[in-house]
């Protein structure tokens, strides 16, 4: 589903591309009125309204594309880093205890350091 909305949202951004390069500028028949030739392709007035509702109708599809993408981007990023999600692995094998080499028995004269008491000069 992730991979056909992407191909439709690449298809609506180079449709729309198309599109806007096919409009002229708001400028373009200016060029008639001192001689030069109008660059209309569709005619004068049904070519300016076609394509303003065509380019509004991808620009809607490219909008819903994006939006789209972003919410199943979200929601697939938040499943990889939530840890309740996750399965917890259990330790089957009992695992030895340690000696311990830090016990009173170890040291015998640390009964009798002070510890926290600092030296006096």
């Amino acid at each position: 589903m992730h991979t056909l909305i992407t191909i439709f949202h690449v298809l609506a951004c180079l449709i729309l591309i198309m599109i806007v390069l096919l409009q002229a500028g708001k400028g373009a028949n200016m060029g008639a009125a001192f001689g030069g030739s109008s660059q209309t392709v569709f005619g004068s007035s049904g070519a300016g309204t076609f394509l303003g509702k065509l380019t509004a109708a991808v620009a809607i599809i490219f909008m819903l594309t994006s939006l789209t993408l972003t919410y199943t981007a979200a929601h697939r990023g938040s499943a990889l880093f939530d840890k309740s999600k996750t399965p917890v692995t259990r330790q089957t094998t009992p695992v030895a205890p340690m000696p311990n080499a830090a016990s009173p028995a170890a040291y015998p004269n640390a009964a009798n350091q002070p510890t926290s008491a600092p030296a006096k000069k």
